[in-house]
């Protein structure tokens, strides 16, 4: 195993929860409106969903949806390629202006969910709370908890925060997939994912950066809880070769940001299309979208669970893997 078992189900278990918990709220948000008609002509229900203004403002849209997913390539190409450039300048600093702005923007996103529901619940008891008081409230807790994540970081605050994170993302890039390009991105980040990690090795060096500058984009559980906070990301210095066992109080179980936004946007997607071209209601729609979720948990387990220790792999073919067989199910399902 390339962990021990308790951290690896800690580290999976925090996975689903994040995959779980992004299926909720966007289900539950109002970013996501669905609407049943009727076709006068045929009689038969239609269902349509539209995107409403996030915190950051309206929608993103595409001319055609089916290339969204080699648009997305090529900004995280981008993105990647600007971050080497920090590293090479050595303006490190940049990168955490950067990291800061966009944990600010994508906690903002998830936590007004919760908050302008909250502020419609006191309204319906009686208080008098405006609406238009969600996004202000939204803006202080999320600039409060990326303030905590990035200058006084531990390992809670850290983890808890990545939950939400992906969950903005997802709402950010919703509008702009089908599951045709969905696919088509799962496809194409696995062979870059295996590419960056088994061949080029940039996807190491990142990982190495990111702990240097003690600001790491996904989830970590540490061996060994330490009393000062997160005080550092140990990673192994080189890939993929024997070393010397770390002490269990070093060593520090990692899953890399992409590997878990990746899979909560395909299912996400799937939840769209179930509302629109299988018509089921939200909570059905939730309840097998999370199908995809338990795949691609069991999936990410068995890589961990067979995968040896001290070397580095790519999730995102085995999640991938998961996401599909996931999908599969669903449809199975819907066939009966």
């Amino acid at each position: 195993m390339k962990h021990s078992l308790q951290i690896t189900c800690l580290l999976v278990g925090l996975f689903f929860i994040t995959q779980i918990v992004g299926l909720f709220t966007i289900s539950n948000s109002d970013y996501l409106q669905v609407f049943t008609t009727i076709n006068e002509t045929t009689g038969e229900k239609v269902t349509t969903v539209s995107y409403e203004d996030t915190f950051i403002g309206e929608p993103i849209q595409v001319a055609h949806k089916n290339w969204s997913g080699v648009y997305l390539l090529i900004g995280v190409l981008i993105g990647t390629s600007l971050l080497f450039l920090l590293i090479k300048l050595r303006v490190g600093n940049f990168w955490k202006y950067w990291f800061l702005l966009s944990v600010f923007i994508t906690l903002a996103i998830s936590v007004n969910v919760y908050v302008s529901k909250l502020i419609a619940v006191l309204a319906a008891a009686g208080f008098s709370l405006s609406a238009y008081l969600s996004k202000p409230i939204a803006a202080l807790l999320a600039a409060g908890f990326s303030l905590w994540k990035v200058y006084r970081p531990n390992v809670i605050v850290h983890n808890i925060t990545e939950i939400f994170i992906y969950t903005g993302i997802t709402i950010i890039f919703l509008p702009i997939f089908s599951i045709f390009s969905v696919i088509v991105l799962l496809v194409l980040i696995s062979i870059y994912d295996m590419i960056a990690v088994w061949k080029s090795g940039h996807m190491v060096e990142l990982a190495r950066f990111q702990a240097k500058s003690n600001i790491f984009a996904g989830l970590l559980i540490p061996y060994k809880l330490r009393s000062g906070g997160m005080k550092r990301l140990l990673i192994s210095k080189q890939q993929g070769k024997k070393q010397k066992p770390a002490s269990s109080e070093g060593r520090t179980a990692i899953l890399g940001g992409g590997d878990i936004a990746f899979p909560l946007l395909f299912s996400s997607t799937v939840m769209v299309d179930l509302l629109q071209s299988s018509m089921l209601s939200i909570g059905k729609a939730f309840l097998m979208s999370s199908i995809i979720a338990l795949a691609t948990t069991a999936s990410l387990f068995l890589l961990l669970y067979f995968a040896k220790k001290d070397k580095f792999y790519p999730a995102m073919p085995f999640i991938s893997l998961g996401c599909l067989a996931g999908y599969g199910l669903v449809l199975l399902l819907l066939w009966f």
